[in-house]
């Protein structure tokens, strides 16, 4: 009977990866099916954890599968939610900068805080419903970027990567990740498709959320470029001023957070100091220079043969960005990913966050590097449904994702 149960399941989601359903239904059938297929590993990891006394991150003197949910970084936008950011810098004993709640953005925990009123006042449930609705509602609109670019089997196969990936788990857990996908894919759709008075408000919302937006002012500044160049007098004076200005604003709202972080604590850098604050226990006291973090990160951990695995890396990505498939997916998907993949390179300590951050680059999935075949899909899917309850383990019992 399992067998046939397990075979029944495999035809049905094949049946919504292979038919044409409608633009709502196909992404929503995939993230339901990912979500039962996460809940299952995450709920099951839960429950062993609790009946054999093992420790995780998510202890608390009542812990819930809910308070689970809400491991690790979710216990800053809990803070924020229901204390705001710190007026003063915590430090330690010799005056360093300590981990503290700068690091994170406040668009997530007030969402999650206005929710909290309709479920008993609880944060772990409110930014669990909240991840989960808006990890809904990030493959939805995953699915029409990549459709608008491709077409609906690449899309339908990219969501499925997509939601059943190595970090699927993460768009249900109180983190801001999925919350932070909608707003990104929403903007990079509506750049897509050239309503260029979306892009903005979508973008700024964005920049509040989770950092790495500014890839979109360059994803705009790289459009405004193309298209001048292309179509000439039928690119309207007024969509290149919408354009210009919807840059601008990004731009501004990306950079703005350690301005007001300065601001509100009275200490120049107190975004940065706080950021680094986590790097001490992988590479010491560092000062940041950027395009440093990689090489600074490989070289303490592994000497000489790390730098040379950086550069390895970092052709490897040029190969990649360079392939005719990846450049198929258009200019606009392609100048996004390749400026975020380089500002993860320029400001990002590679650890074991690492694969999270690399969520935003999803529209990629719809290459034909991924689905270029019925045959790669189904590998890249079973990898990374394989995948995903390994990471699950790791990073509940080793690391933080």
């Amino acid at each position: 009977m399992t067998d046939v149960a397990e075979a029944s399941r495999a035809s049905r989601l094949r049946s919504v990866l292979e038919a044409r359903p409608s633009t709502w239904s196909a992404p929503l059938l995939l993230w339901l099916a990912s979500r039962a297929f996460s809940t299952l590993l995450l709920g099951t990891l839960f429950a062993l954890a609790t009946a054999n006394g093992w420790p995780f991150a998510s202890y608390r003197r009542d812990p819930s599968f809910f308070s689970f949910s809400g491991s690790w970084d979710a216990s800053f936008y809990r803070t924020i939610a229901e204390h705001g950011y710190p007026a003063t810098i915590p430090v330690d004993e010799a005056g360093h900068v300590l981990p503290n709640a700068w690091a994170f953005l406040p668009v997530f925990p007030w969402v999650a805080r206005a929710v909290e009123p309709l479920v008993g006042g609880s944060f772990w449930v409110a930014g669990v419903l909240v991840a989960t609705a808006a990890g809904a509602g990030a493959c939805v609109v995953l699915y029409r970027l990549v459709r608008a670019v491709r077409d609906d089997r690449a899309a339908r196969w990219a969501t499925a990567l997509f939601a059943f990936g190595p970090t699927g788990f993460l768009l249900q857990v109180a983190y801001a990740e999925s919350l932070f996908l909608l707003l990104l894919f929403g903007a990079l759709l509506a750049l897509v498709r050239r309503r260029y008075w979306v892009v903005a408000p979508l973008g700024v919302v964005a920049a509040f959320t989770k950092p790495g937006v500014l890839a979109l002012a360059v994803a705009l500044a790289v459009h405004l470029v193309v298209r001048w160049v292309q179509d000439g007098p039928r690119f309207r004076w007024r969509d290149r001023v919408v354009v210009v200005v919807s840059g601008l604003l990004v731009a501004a709202a990306g950079l703005a957070w350690p301005v007001i972080a300065s601001g509100v604590t009275g200490r120049p850098d107190a975004y940065l100091d706080t950021e680094l604050s986590w790097w001490v226990g992988f590479v010491g006291r560092q000062h940041f220079v950027p395009l440093t973090p990689w090489f600074t990160m490989a070289g303490t951990w592994l000497g000489p043969a790390g730098i040379v695995l950086v550069v390895a890396v970092l052709a490897g990505a040029v190969w990649f960005w360079g392939r005719r498939s990846v450049r198929a997916l258009g200019v606009d998907v392609w100048s996004f990913t390749a400026a975020y993949a380089l500002y993860l390179v320029a400001v990002f300590l590679p650890q074991q966050s690492l694969p999270r951050l690399l969520m935003p680059t999803a529209p990629l999935l719809g290459s034909g590097v991924f689905v270029g075949s019925r045959r790669r899909a189904v590998t890249w899917l079973v990898v990374g449904m394989g995948l995903q309850p390994v990471a699950v383990v790791l990073l509940w019992f080793l690391g933080y994702p």
